[in-house]
């Protein structure tokens, strides 16, 4: 590629791209990568010196002008360069790995950690709960609103986050959202110690953080992710949740442990320090804000990433009359009180009834995780698999989900049955890995159904209209279920709890199969 270049007046900002001392005796080899930069522009080139020797002692406080034609013409550079040559391709060749790395999957790894600390953050409340509410002499029914708090901030950023990473750009609403929950993680012990309306008020802002995430994450997504690399972009994000949650649970009774239950908070909310600074210097909202993006990888992502036509009215009163709206509704409540339930209170569980210590509650709680991480995937690959040889959507959207119902509602029943502490383990990762063929179930119907309306803001600069009625639905089960099942524990047993959500899984189960469907049926 032939061009012009003029530089003028630089002197602090110019350097070569690889670091050597400044010395007198300092030989340039005979060919170059300099990284010129001016006006907050970076410019790469190739130069090649006649004399090395008159290069010598080009120290990066001294003052210089240069005039270079590109390809033809000669340079002048205390003359001494010459033949300055600009070609992608030896730009990349020269370029050093890590730079060549595609800068749309540095974005997914950041999302990706983002999604690690925010589990982190919240799963550990659920191992520290344990000496928390020994320490402070909390009931069961205090503990329940304690888990129940944070759910209330969560509820009112779901939508929220992607209006505002709409208009603000993704990086930020991510940035602040991190930030925004480190700082309520740090604070938890400190409001703890106050007294409990300090607590209840912190746990709800650190949802209020963790509720941007998700659609702030889908705005970048969107701008960032070609669409035949979407699905997995988003796939290792999600994993990030599980992977979180096993990291959470594995460490957080040795920190208690060793250093007290405050250790936890403190520790895992200083990570999102770690992981700000790295956010701000690494990211932007979308590839146009980059000046680093190479051209190469600009242009694939901008002509791969064109969204839908947006939605301009939303037809509320036909979205709501259609009775599959409402069974993927109802179903999204049924079957998160049973998740949420387990995800908050199975430490608890462990250590109550099965008498595990602090540190077995943790690691134990990891199994069933892991377990959802694997059958997740397991469940995906039918339901394609049967879609491609013919199955109806219909038929396929009923099994996978009939299975993440009953499977759960079963192993739940064996609880009160089992004798060994074994046992009750292996039924409750049997019980989250039937769970998590839901995936494929209700969490796949709203894109069958209504593609148009079941989009989360940003993937086509629409709200989700579906997803965010059901999301809603299921974080509620969450505000209820686990302060329910404080109140229930308070008056009542573990049965009475498990009892409760396999009375929901059968009621999700019964409604899932007379009214869903995986046809279209909202243009």
């Amino acid at each position: 590629m032939n061009a012009r270049a003029y530089l003028f007046s630089f002197s602090p900002d110019f350097h070569t791209l690889r670091t050597h001392k400044t010395s007198p005796d300092f030989p340039l080899p005979k060919k170059r990568l300099f990284r010129f930069r001016f006006q907050e522009r970076t410019c790469v080139f190739h130069v090649s010196a006649r004399h090395a020797g008159e290069l010598t002692g080009i120290a990066r406080g001294e003052i210089g002008k240069v005039y270079a034609k590109v390809k033809s013409e000669s340079v002048k550079f205390r003359e001494g360069l010459d033949d300055v040559v600009l070609g992608e391709d030896d730009l990349e060749g020269d370029v050093p790995w890590w730079e060549q790395f595609p800068k749309r999957w540095v974005i997914v790894i950041l999302c990706f950690s983002a999604f690690l600390l925010c589990n982190m953050d919240r799963v550990n409340m659920s191992i520290a709960i344990l000496p928390m509410s020994a320490e402070f002499n909390w009931s069961p029914t205090t503990v329940g609103l304690i888990q129940s708090s944070f759910f209330w901030g969560y509820l009112l950023t779901q939508i929220a986050g992607g209006i505002w990473a709409d208009t603000v750009g993704g990086k930020l609403v991510l940035g602040f959202g991190v930030v925004w929950w480190s700082v309520a993680t740090v604070l938890t012990p400190i409001a703890a110690k106050i007294g409990l309306p300090f607590l209840l008020v912190v746990r709800a802002f650190m949802g209020v953080g963790e509720g941007v995430a998700m659609p702030a994450m889908n705005n970048i997504l969107s701008k960032w992710v070609p669409v035949a690399e979407r699905s997995r972009s988003l796939a290792l994000v999600y994993s990030g949740m599980y992977l979180g949650s096993v990291t959470g649970l594995a460490f957080s009774p040795w920190l208690i442990h060793s250093f007290g239950w405050p250790s936890v908070f403190y520790s895992f909310g200083s990570l999102g320090t770690v992981w700000f600074a790295t956010w701000l210097s690494k990211a932007q909202s979308s590839p146009i804000e980059d000046p680093e993006l190479l051209p190469k990888e600009k242009k694939l992502i901008v002509s791969n990433c064109l969204s839908k036509q947006p939605v301009k009215t939303i037809p509320w009163r036909l979205i709501l009359s259609k009775p599959p709206v409402w069974a993927l509704i109802g179903c999204h409540f049924c079957h998160n009180w049973g998740t949420f339930i387990l995800l908050t209170w199975m430490p608890t569980y462990y250590n109550q009834v099965l008498k595990f210590n602090l540190t077995e509650s943790g690691l134990f709680c990891v199994l069933p995780w892991l377990t959802m991480a694997f059958s997740a995937n397991l469940g995906g690959w039918i339901a394609d698999t049967l879609v491609s040889k013919g199955v109806s959507v219909t038929t396929v959207r009923k099994i996978m989900q009939t299975i993440g119902f009953l499977g759960p509602a079963f192993f739940l029943t064996q609880l009160s049955h089992v004798n060994s502490p074994a046992m009750a383990v292996l039924c409750m990762a049997c019980s989250q890995g039937t769970d998590a063929f839901s995936q494929s179930g209700l969490y796949s119907n709203h894109q069958d159904i209504a593609p148009r309306y079941s989009v989360l803001p940003s993937f086509n600069h629409q709200q989700g209209v579906l997803l965010g009625l059901s999301n809603t639905a299921g974080v509620l089960a969450g505000v209820f279920g686990t302060a329910a099942t404080g109140y229930i524990l308070q008056h009542g047993s573990w049965d009475d709890v498990f009892k409760v959500s396999v009375g929901l899984y059968l009621v999700g189960t019964v409604v899932w199969n007379l009214f869903s469907t995986g046809e279209k049926i909202l243009d």
